[in-house]
Parts: C-alpha cells; sequence; structure tokens
C-alpha cells in the first residue's frame, strides 16, 4: 500500500490489511526496525486528530530499469515508490556496425552510471533489462545468447542482485497500464509501430506472455496475402516499418513540395503542408488500421494503444478507428501518453514488483531472472 499510495497512518494500513491496531502497531514497528518504512510527517483528519505517516524508509533502496533498444540506451533508477531517482541516455548512432555484444557492454556502462549517482539511496533491489527479443525461461529465442549471459553474470558479480529479462513492448505495455493512456481500463493492449512493430497485451496489471513467451510477435503474422504474392519471412513488420513508410512516400514525393522527408517524425511534421504527406499517413493509417482490426478480432481489448516513433502521432488516430470500425466493431484508441519512455519505465516498474514481492516473500510473476542460481557457464543450476 505505501508503495503504489505513499505515506500512509497505521490505521489506514489497519483497515486495508484487515489488522488489529496492536498487530499492525508490531509489524509497523518492525519494519521501522529493518529501515524498510519510516515516519514521514503528521496527517490531520478531518475532526482535528493527527496521525503519524508512514513512508519507505532509508533501507526500502531502489532498482533500475534499462531500455536496451536498437538505437539507444536508456536508463531510470527508482524506489521502489515509483519515484524516479536519476536517468541517464545513451544513443547508438550507427546501427549498422552496433552488435549486440557491444550494446551489452552500453548496458554495464549504463548501469555503472547510474550506481554512481544513487550510492547513498540504500541497497540495490533489482534490474531489469528490456530487450527487443521474445524473452522466455528458456531463453531458446534469444540471439547473441552468449554475449548476453556474459553480461548478466559480470553485472550479478558486480552487484550480486537479481537481473530480469523482458520484451521492450511488454514493458511499455505495463508502463501504459500502470501510469499512460491505459491506467484507467483494465484489459488494454500497446501496439508499437516505429522501426519494428510489436504488441504487448496487459490484462488486470498482469502480461499475457504466451506459452514460450511469444504472444504479441504480430510481426510473424504472414503477409501479404495474395494470389500472386507468397507470405516472406516479418514481411508485415517490413511493410509497416518506418524505413519502407519513408522509402515509398519518397519515391513519388512531388518536387514543388520542396526535398523528400529523410525521417518519420519530418513525415507527419509535413503534413500541415504538403497534401503529398498527408496522403501517405492517411494510407499509413489505413494499413495500421487494418493490423489494429484483426488484433482486435483476436482479442477484444478495451483499448488499443499506440506507440512508437510512427504510433504515437495523433494524426492517425482518425484513419485507424473507422478502419476498425469498417472491419469488425468500435473499439476505444489512444496514442501512448510515455512516448520515448514507455518500454524504460515499464522495466522500473518490473523491478519494483519483483523486488516488492521478494521483501513480502511473494512471487512476482517474472519470466526471467538471472540470480545466484546460474552457474558461470551459463546453465541454470
Amino acid at each position: 500500500m505505501i508503495v503504489n499510495s505513499g505515506p500512509v497512518t497505521r490505521p489506514q494500513l489497519s483497515s486495508a490489511l484487515a489488522f488489529s491496531k496492536p498487530t499492525m502497531s508490531a509489524a509497523v514497528g518492525e519494519l521501522e526496525a529493518q529501515g524498510l518504512v519510516a515516519s514521514h510527517g503528521v496527517s490531520k483528519g478531518a475532526l482535528g486528530r493527527s496521525a503519524v505517516t508512514y513512508g519507505l524508509g532509508p533501507r526500502s533502496g531502489f532498482v533500475i530499469g534499462l531500455d536496451c533498444g536498437t538505437t539507444q540506451i536508456n536508463a531510470v533508477a527508482s524506489g521502489l515508490d515509483g519515484q524516479r531517482i536519476f536517468e541517464t541516455e545513451t544513443s547508438l548512432d550507427d546501427r549498422s556496425t552496433n552488435s549486440d555484444r557491444s550494446r551489452f557492454a552500453m548496458v554495464r556502462q549504463a548501469v555503472e552510471v547510474v550506481i554512481a549517482q544513487c550510492q547513498n539511496l540504500g541497497p540495490l533491489r533489482a534490474i531489469t533489462i528490456a530487450l527487443p527479443n521474445i524473452v522466455s525461461r528458456s531463453m531458446e529465442r534469444l540471439g547473441e545468447k552468449e554475449s548476453l549471459l556474459e553480461m548478466l553474470a559480470d553485472l550479478y558479480r558486480a552487484y550480486a542482485v537479481p537481473i530480469l529479462l523482458e520484451n521492450n513492448v511488454n514493458c511499455a505495455a505495463l508502463a501504459e497500464y500502470h501510469e499512460g493512456a491505459a491506467k484507467d481500463h483494465s484489459f488494454a493492449i500497446y501496439l508499437q509501430i516505429g522501426v519494428k512493430i510489436g504488441l504487448g497485451i496487459v490484462v488486470d496489471g498482469k502480461l499475457f506472455r504466451g506459452f514460450r513467451g511469444g504472444a504479441g510477435e504480430i510481426s510473424h503474422m504472414a503477409f501479404p496475402w495474395s494470389q500472386t504474392e507468397r507470405p516472406v519471412f516479418q514481411g508485415l513488420e517490413t511493410y509497416l516499418g518506418s524505413v519502407e513508410l519513408i522509402e515509398r512516400c519518397r519515391s513519388g514525393w512531388p518536387m514543388r513540395d520542396g526535398a523528400p522527408p529523410e525521417t518519420a517524425a519530418e513525415l507527419f511534421a509535413r503534413a500541415e503542408t504538403s497534401q503529398f504527406a498527408r496522403a501517405c499517413i492517411d494510407r499509413h493509417a489505413d494499413d495500421v488500421g487494418r493490423l489494429v482490426a484483426t488484433c482486435v478480432s483476436v482479442l477484444d481489448p478495451q483499448l488499443v494503444v499506440l506507440g512508437g516513433g510512427v504510433g504515437q502521432n495523433t494524426i492517425l488516430i482518425k484513419g485507424v478507428e473507422k478502419v476498425v470500425e469498417e472491419l469488425c466493431w468500435p473499439v476505444e484508441i489512444a496514442v501512448s501518453h510515455l512516448p520515448r519512455k514507455a518500454t524504460v519505465l515499464g522495466a522500473v516498474r518490473l523491478a519494483i514488483d519483483f523486488a516488492v514481492g521478494g521483501l513480502l516473500g511473494e512471487d512476482s510473476g517474472a519470466v526471467f531472472v538471472y540470480d545466484a542460481g546460474w552457474s558461470e557457464n551459463g546453465i541454470r543450476t
């Protein structure tokens, strides 16, 4: 309750937990002695009575969430109450020469930078790393597994805390559920449309990952369906991704509209002055709408959140809504409230849930955890 709602009084805790006053007093006293909770002042009630409020203590510690993307590494340190303490961002300028190994080395560096800024904030409780990969307990679909295990072993040797792995789009979906566009919805899906595409599914605050961690991997949907063309591997992701979107727009760009756009952000910025740019965006909204209609027909969510470099643009919504209503049924559609931050904030949320679960002796539901149970040669013992 303190983690989710902030400082509270002992009577409020007693009521929420159905504890007697003596039991609650004893529990708070024990937590105070361990430094996990501490007095945060006095609260006055409606009748003039006052009561001590309790919040997180100096030994509650902090967690780190990282977004290990293909273009940048974002890292955020947070208290267990979700208050951000420090964040850093490193761009990967040349994607063609940045291997997984070099990206993982930058993750290690980012953790070092964060730790240096948080030395006096109590113990580090957990680290979550969000990856653009399918994450499962067996890691059977992770590329560069040896490099990843090497990084995890290095981090564990240095800090001796559990390290969680999760899919980046799943993290973004979780962040939107807790503090973004989906926070008032029990069943929401997050559709990332950017350089790549992906889907995150959250039901009552829990991620739906599927049997092998592949739920939401919509890039593998057969595309195109045609009498003359054969579906190709990840053809849908290639077609809907921002790279091919820009290539299609540039191929027919009229000279009267000046130089063609180089990026998706530039294309959307030109929509107000270029009819051709607006036509390209409208066609893309139709295509995204067909994908959304497919997801809605299978999952029937309360809300669809559009994110990613392309999906986060509000200009798409009307076109997407129109196609979805034509092909299946109306559904609420919104754009991300956490552009560029959703994935790393979702990673933080998973780390918090894991840390709090550990303190309370509960299972956090994390899909992959690197801890003392892993041997140096990457085998789970």
